[in-house]
């Protein structure tokens, strides 16, 4: 027999024999939540930190803890025993180490393939993104971001492509299949101005009837009668500290909450439900980096996505979310001395980025400058000998590790300068095999297991909504 309507047929009949004994408590409680828990899940919301190691979400607890007296929305899901639970293996096809476009494509096609490709098995074949198997069966259907809206994650749940970097591609082909929210960084990949055939893609999609917004104000004042393509900077967003220390910043760029919310209330009163991929992408990027404001800042705005998702799902109470990252990066933590506490605690007071800080800097730069760039955004003092060594960075080009490190800025150097005052160490820059993190709360929770493998996440989607595999 099918399992969801055994339980259901079963549930109904305890319900009913309850009823009859009205004073039998313990049994109609559990019999409710038997019901609660094999319900169909109409709608599902899966938040990706991208990146994030177990440190950076403890990091992020800890932070939130200190400052405000309050730890994590994610980790006081824990403590109030509100979501299932589980470890996730992350490996691709290629590697137990996996790329984010091979990690988003074991859930987007319930397949393992190699790093670098999207939805394309080891021999080529092609699978079907899970938002189009969604869209096939009449839900709503779409992804948002801080990074360029094209890049491995959410177009892991969307389209096929040989190599995650033909963002231009994926652009035109997010165009095709009409997904209903489409939102991040990204002008590059749509503007005439930077693509590289000069082709208009913002044209393409209002003739398609999208509304296309630009700015912060555009997206809060756009109404929820057509789809929404929303483009806010030309590569990723900005790191949340930096926003949060800009007015001008501030007001162009939507936080990844602000995305989540309009996301939903476009999607949330379509008849058959919807789909909803969120992601914090620059925590991955932070990493890369070993750039600590970049890593707990954005990481903070992740789970003030999650209390969007969760305060929509508690009062809906059809939908599953899903609560994760697809591998680790750099393995930062707080390490041990007498002023650990009080050195993670000056991470409160940095008004930026080490992004911010080394992109301020150039050949021309004094020693003073470089002094004066850190105490300001850090709070704390470099010596003339760690300035100098930053700055002999800019005069000639050297060997620096990091996938997005394209300038070959120190931010390996900064980071060990920093751990003398914030008590934060890292292993590497870059992605590491980690066993994820993996909560989940709503209809279809119960079918998680302990332990699983990541192309099991695509498979337990369709199933909580109850949607055949055969699309």
């Amino acid at each position: 027999m099918n399992r969801r309507k055994f339980f259901k047929n079963g549930s109904l009949f305890a319900l009913g024999a309850s009823l009859l004994n009205p004073f039998d408590l313990s049994a109609t409680n559990l019999d409710l939540d038997i019901i609660n828990k094999n319900k169909k899940a109409k709608n599902i919301i899966i938040l990706v930190s991208d990146g994030m190691s177990n440190g950076t979400l403890n990091m992020a607890d800890l932070y939130l803890s200190r400052k405000t007296g309050k730890g994590s929305n994610w980790l006081q899901l824990y403590k109030d025993n509100k979501v299932s639970r589980a470890l996730m293996d992350m490996a691709s096809a290629s590697s137990i180490v996996t790329d984010s476009a091979a990690a988003s494509s074991s859930w987007g096609s319930g397949f393992r393939i190699n790093n670098g490709g999207l939805n394309i098995g080891t021999k080529g074949e092609t699978y079907l993104p899970i938002w189009q198997k969604f869209k096939k069966a009449g839900k709503m259907a779409g992804c948002v971001t801080t990074v360029p809206i094209t890049h491995a994650t959410p177009a892991g749940f969307c389209v096929n492509s040989k190599s995650r970097n033909d963002q231009e591609g994926i652009a035109e082909k997010y165009l095709q299949l009409k997904f209903d929210v489409m939102m991040g960084g990204g002008n590059n990949y749509f503007s005439a101005d930077y693509r590289k055939d000069k082709v208009d893609m913002y044209q393409k999609f209002e003739e398609e009837g999208y509304r296309v917004v630009k700015s912060r104000d555009e997206m809060l004042a756009t109404n929820n009668e057509k789809p929404i393509l929303g483009v806010f900077n030309n590569d990723g967003l900005p790191y949340t500290v930096d926003r949060n220390n800009s007015k001008e910043l501030t007001q162009k760029i939507p936080t990844l909450g602000e995305m989540t919310q309009k996301a939903i209330d476009r999607m949330k009163n379509n008849d058959a439900g919807f789909v909803l991929q969120v992601e914090a992408g620059k925590v991955d990027w932070a990493a890369h980096g070993n750039d600590i404001a970049g890593l707990i800042y954005d990481q903070t705005a992740h789970d003030e996505a999650v209390k969007v998702a969760m305060d929509f799902a508690e009062k809906d109470e059809n939908t599953l979310v899903i609560i994760t990252t697809d591998h680790g990066n750099s393995n930062p933590g707080v390490i041990y001395g007498k002023d650990a506490n009080k050195q993670f605690d000056s991470i409160q007071q940095y008004k930026h980025t080490n992004d911010w800080i080394l992109n301020g800097f150039g050949k021309e730069s004094s020693t003073s400058q470089v002094k004066e760039r850190i105490e300001y955004a850090n709070n704390i003092a470099v010596t003339d000998k760690e300035a100098k060594l930053l700055l002999s960075y800019y005069t000639s080009i050297k060997s620096v590790d990091g996938l997005y490190n394209y300038k070959h800025l120190p931010f390996n150097e900064l980071a060990q300068i920093q751990k003398q005052h914030n008590s934060v160490g890292w292993i590497s820059m870059n992605h590491s095999a980690d066993y994820v993190e993996l909560a989940m709360f709503g209809p279809g929770s119960d079918l998680l297991k302990p332990f699983i493998k990541n192309t099991d996440l695509h498979y337990l989607m369709l199933e909580a909504a109850e949607i055949e595999n055969s699309y």
